[in-house]
């Protein structure tokens, strides 16, 4: 596998009878390579203890609101316990003889030294910033939550873009789903939205009563109904220009649909109902 979902892992390996599968994580340019040979489901990777002093790799607390890592009183960064999801980190060695420790940095020093995290656990060291949000088990594997930027606060909690589709794809009648956030007059955060491909069988009644399995601060405010969902070349979810277009039915000819609190559905929006909330007369 590469990138593969753990709400279909095992459906997948099952229906499919494949024996054995391999996970593995890593960047061409970065210094934090992970591999799950052991086939834990849902799971990028470990580093068996052996390896951990030759390959340091840590997670640490992540700001996701001012998108940086948290520091504590001594201006260190601070590891993330069991479980607490943060930015995946490797530290930079410059050791001829670990070369896969070092970070050799961009044509362009500036975009190479934000990638750089300073003076993390000690002065003077520095790590590589993968700009991947994780979270470590008891045992030690990691798994993918996140990309920073994609995730982002509602209702004063972490909404990761990544297990809220996963969540939605697990519909009835939904072929494929991306999930962002996107500003509301007058609310503190970002509201999510859910840009969704759907075939036979689909029902957005049905959609708004399988969102409970969220947290109410995670479930989608708004839908938008997609013939198809534009990739980047390695299958993932450009949503750049539906994040600039928001929830605005004048900005395309998607139907756009909002969770209505006052009747526990989803109505369609136009342009009425979006000067009510531009007027901060729906309370969501």
């Amino acid at each position: 596998g590469n990138g593969l979902r753990a709400d279909i892992w095992s459906a997948f390996q099952e229906r499919f009878r494949i024996p054995r599968i391999i996970e593995f994580y890593a960047a061409t340019e970065g210094n934090v390579t992970l591999f799950n040979f052991e086939g834990r489901p849902g799971a990028v990777g470990r580093l068996p203890r052996l390896l951990e002093r030759r390959f340091p790799v840590r997670l640490v607390r992540f700001d996701v609101a001012r998108e940086t890592p948290v520091r504590d009183a001594r201006g260190f960064c601070i590891r993330c316990a069991a479980g607490e999801v943060g930015e995946a980190i490797g530290q930079i060695v410059n050791d001829p003889a670990v070369p896969s420790a070092r970070f050799e940095g961009y044509a362009d020093r500036a975009e190479g030294e934000r990638k750089i995290l300073r003076d993390v656990f000690a002065a003077g060291d520095a790590w590589f910033r993968t700009g991947d949000l994780m979270r470590q088990d008891a045992r030690g594997y990691f798994y993918f939550v996140d990309r920073i930027g994609d995730t982002f606060r509602w209702k004063g909690e972490n909404v990761s873009t990544a297990e809220v589709a996963a969540a939605i794809a697990r519909c009835s009648g939904v072929l494929d789903a991306a999930v962002y956030g996107v500003a509301v007059p007058g609310a503190d955060g970002r509201a999510g939205m859910a840009a969704l491909v759907v075939g036979d069988g689909f029902e957005l009644a049905t959609l708004h009563r399988h969102l409970e399995c969220l947290p109410i601060y995670a479930r989608p405010v708004f839908v938008r109904i997609r013939q198809e969902l534009e990739t980047t070349a390695t299958f993932k979810h450009q949503k750049s220009e539906l994040v600039s277009e928001g929830y605005d039915p004048a900005t395309t000819a998607d139907a756009i649909y909002f969770s209505e609190p006052s009747v526990r559905a989803f109505v369609r929006m136009d342009s009425a109902l979006l000067e009510r909330l531009q007027a901060g007369e729906i309370r969501l």
